[in-house]
Formats: structure tokens, sequence, C-alpha cells
């Protein structure tokens, strides 16, 4: 597979022009280049979040072949998918993202739908990611001063943890770019740091035949078959979030170019580095019980102490924790781009607030404390049941992944009528994007399957509730909003950009 770029002409691309010609006035900053944009998308994906956090899952449901394996074609798939969204999004480089181009593609109750499972899944990827690093900070202060997480401290960490992402992306674009440009650098320096630290260490390592072919199986569950599908949403659940390229792609420079490739550049340095992540995790694992059953309640964090000790844990865990924090803020980033630009378009209730844009900083301010205002919202049930919570956050990857493949789906359909952007993927866009809807599809179920046996309703898995329960609100609100107040602009439309200027506060 070969993309093709043209050139020449490209450097001559006017991206405030590009946007008109999709209907919308210029508002947000353009102060990120490509390199931010891969940042962003790179710090979403974060596999010192989700790698980590689901680690003792991977562990029980198909244990070290799984992971390792997992990954590596999860992985493979992921780019697939990643290569065919990209072309659309060099066609349609606009913080709508999957919405706007299921909208130009397929028509508005594509897009309403699209919209909702997107939004949905981005809010509740803020609220995992945040929670999740809520989860570490109370490991470490369990290891620091022998403080024991309960629900409402971790509630409280959370809550702190979401102001502080508030606060970071209302300050504007600048700050964003910044603090995503040294995510990079951080997580590519924190996968060495931890993989090469436990590899140097004198204490024993696991042999190559455990890790690349140990299967664990912890689920209750008799077919090695059914708990390797289950075993594989690690990397599923870790390889999300890569659209956010699209959703700053009003604040990037050469978008049609850097938005695309963002995309795809971001899901290959997760995939190589992800690899090295749990290669040097998994060699390293000394008790397998124990991990397991650690009572800091992450199992990396006894994998340091077991090998390193508690000091250099610690270290350890505050690289992990630093990483997941710049995680959420380029999701709280991508979010509020989405929000913004939903309501641009009349899809939420008082779209006219959330799409308003400060003259100061050309941000969407409003629609960034929203966007943590909600992620709170999600995981108050943690306050009752970890079940609950599940179940809500659940909406995250059983959203995201289903609306990556739409606009691929619908742009297979269109046949000759969709019209390639500057990047695009020539004669293996078909056969690919096929590929990818299929291997979708095949997620979607397998995120809705049980994951654990006897069946309870601790254990029960409320994915595809979630999803059901998305589907249907979404569907109400086409019949009782969206039909009369959704709307995109026709293409070029000036009517439309003056009116947008009046929402600039």
């Amino acid at each position: 597979m070969s993309p093709r770029r043209a050139t020449g002409p490209l450097d001559e691309l006017d991206d405030d022009a590009a946007l008109r010609a999709h209907g919308y006035r210029p508002e947000l900053a353009r102060r990120i280049g490509g390199f931010g944009n891969f940042a962003i998308s790179f710090s979403v994906i974060c596999i010192l979040a989700g790698g980590m956090t689901l680690f003792g899952y991977g562990l029980n449901t198909g244990g070290p072949a799984v992971m390792i394996w997992g990954w590596v074609g999860i992985g493979a798939m992921t780019m697939l998918l990643g290569a065919c969204l990209a072309e659309v999004t060099s066609a349609y480089p606009t913080s709508g993202g999957l919405y706007y181009m299921a909208d130009r593609l397929g028509g508005p109750r594509w897009a309403w739908m699209t919209g909702w499972l997107n939004l949905l899944g981005l809010l509740g990827a803020i609220a995992g990611i945040d929670y999740g690093c809520a989860l570490f900070v109370g490991a470490f202060a369990n290891l620091q001063w022998g403080l024991a997480p309960t629900p409402e401290t971790t509630i409280g960490i959370f809550a702190a943890i979401l102001l502080l992402h508030g606060t970071l992306n209302a300050a504007g674009v600048r700050l964003v770019n910044v603090l995503n440009a040294i995510s990079v650098w951080w997580q590519a320096g924190g996968v060495l740091l931890i993989a090469g630290t436990l590899t140097l260490a004198p204490a024993q390592h696991q042999s190559v035949g455990f890790v690349f072919g140990h299967f664990a199986n912890g689920t209750g569950f008799t077919s090695p078959l059914y708990v390797a599908a289950l075993g594989c949403l690690l990397a599923a659940y870790t390889f999300c979030g890569y659209d956010a390229s699209s959703h700053l792609s009003e604040e990037t420079t050469r978008a049609q170019i850097a938005a695309p490739l963002g995309i795809v550049r971001s899901i290959g340095y997760s995939w190589i580095a992800g690899f090295v992540l749990l290669a040097g995790m998994l060699f390293a694992i000394q008790d397998y019980a124990g991990t397991l059953g650690t009572s800091t309640g992450v199992p990396p964090a006894q994998i340091f102490i077991d090998v390193l000790g508690t000091g250099v844990a610690k270290g350890l865990l505050l690289v992990v924790i630093v990483a997941q924090l710049f995680c959420g803020n380029a999701e709280t980033a991508a979010a509020s781009r989405m929000v913004y630009a939903f309501s641009r378009d009349g899809a939420l209730p008082f779209s006219s607030t959330w799409r308003r844009v400060s003259h100061r900083t050309r941000t969407p301010i409003a629609a960034v404390w929203l966007s943590v205002s909600v992620a709170l919202v999600l995981a108050l049930p943690s306050l009752y049941s970890p079940t609950a919570y599940a179940a809500v956050t659940a909406i995250n990857v059983i959203g995201i992944t289903p609306a990556y493949a739409i606009p691929v789906y619908l742009r297979l359909r269109a046949g000759d009528r969709f019209r390639p952007g500057p990047w695009h993927l020539g004669r293996w866009s078909k056969p690919l994007g096929w590929i990818s809807v299929t291997y979708v599809t095949v997620l979607t179920v397998v995120f809705c399957l049980p994951q654990a046996s006897p069946i309870t309703a601790e254990s029960f898995n409320y994915a595809g509730v979630a999803l059901a329960v998305v589907l249907v609100l979404a569907w109400l609100m086409w019949i009782t909003k969206g039909k009369r107040d959704y709307q995109i602009p026709t293409l070029g439309s000036e009517a439309e950009n003056t009116a947008l200027a009046g929402d600039v506060v």
C-alpha cells in the first residue's frame, strides 16, 4: 500500500479557502503544524494509558500470548482502517470530522447517528482516561503514604484532573499544541525507560516461550478462541482516538495533508511503541497470580515493585501518570472541537452557547467546559457501582469504533461520486475499505459479548446495552430536534458563514 500525495500546488493550498468551500467561516486559530496534528492523536491513543489500564484485563483474558499477538493483529487492522479514514479526512478536513464526512457522503440521518456515536464516544473517552489516571494516582498515594483508595477519593482525584484539563484547554490551542508536542517525547521516552529498566534489572525474567506463547484463562469460559477474541479488546481499546487529527484540522496548517498523515503516523508509532512496552512488561512478571491480585489495584505497579523495589516503582508510576494526564488533555481538546462543530450545525441543545469562540484565544471555551462536565457526570455512578461505571465508559469504544467505519462505508457506497483529497489510497481504496468495514463489524460484536462466566449483574457486559441506549436516544433526538434544527451549510455558502460571525464573543 502506497498512499499518494500530490506535489507542487499543495504548497500553495489556502486552508481557510478550503474550509469556506465546505461552507464554514474560519473561526479557530490555525496554530498547529503537521507534527502537532500527529501529536494530538498519538497523545490520545497513549499506550501508557490504555495499555497500562487494561494490562490486568489482558493477563486474565488470554494472557501474554493473546496480549502480544492481539496487539500485532489489531494494530495491523487499525492501520488499514486509519488509512481509509485518513483518505476521507483529506477530502473533508473540518472539526466535525466523522459526522461531516457522513453528511456529505450519505445525508443528514447518517451524519446525525455518526455524530452522536462519535461525540458520546469522545466524552466517554475523557471519563475513561482521566478516571484511569485517578486510579494510578491512587496507587501512587497507596505506595507513598499508605492511603487506601476508595471510590470517594478516586472521584475527587478524577474531578481535580478534569478541572486541570478544562483550564489548560480554555487557555488556547497554542498551549495545547505545546503540551501535545511534549507528550510525544514523554511517551516515547517513558516506554523506553520502563521497558529498558525492567529488561536490565537483575531480577529473573520470563522466557520467550512464555511471553509469546503462554495462554491464561481466568474468564470462566472454556473456548480458547472465544477468550482470545475477548483478549484482543486490550489492543482495540488502546487504538482509539486517532480521529483527533481530523477534529483539529481547522486549526492545522496544510490540513488536507497534515491531518491524514497525523492519523496514520500516530497509529504506526503507537503500534511499535506498544509492542515494546507490552513485551518489556511481560518479560518482567515475577508472580503471575500476585500481579493480578495486587493490593495496589494496578497490576503494572506490582510488576515495578517486584522487579525494582518500591522507590523506583513510584518513579515509574509518576511517568505513567504524567503520560495519562497528557492523554486526557488531548482527548479534551478533540471532544471540545466535536462539541463546537456539532453545535455549529445545530445538533446539540443550546447550540448557540457551545459553538461560541473566544475572541482572545479563538478557542471554543464553552465547549471545553461542557466536555469535562459531562465526563464528570458519566463517572459519578462509580461511587455506587463499578459495573455501572464500566457500562457508561463502554460508550467510548462502542461509540467511536462504529463511527470510524461509517464514513469509510459511505465513501465506498458513493463510488465515483466521492472526490478524493490530495492524500488518497488510489486503487487500494476500495479493497482496503471493505476489509476495514468488515473488521469494525466483527469487532463491535466482540465488544458486546459476555466477558466473564458465570454471567451475573456484576459480570454482565453492558456495552451492548450502552450502544442500544445511545442509538435509541439519538433516534429520539432526531425526530424531536434533529429534523428541525440540524443542517450543515450549503457548500461554499457565504450566508451561513456570515451568520456564524455573530456567535464570536
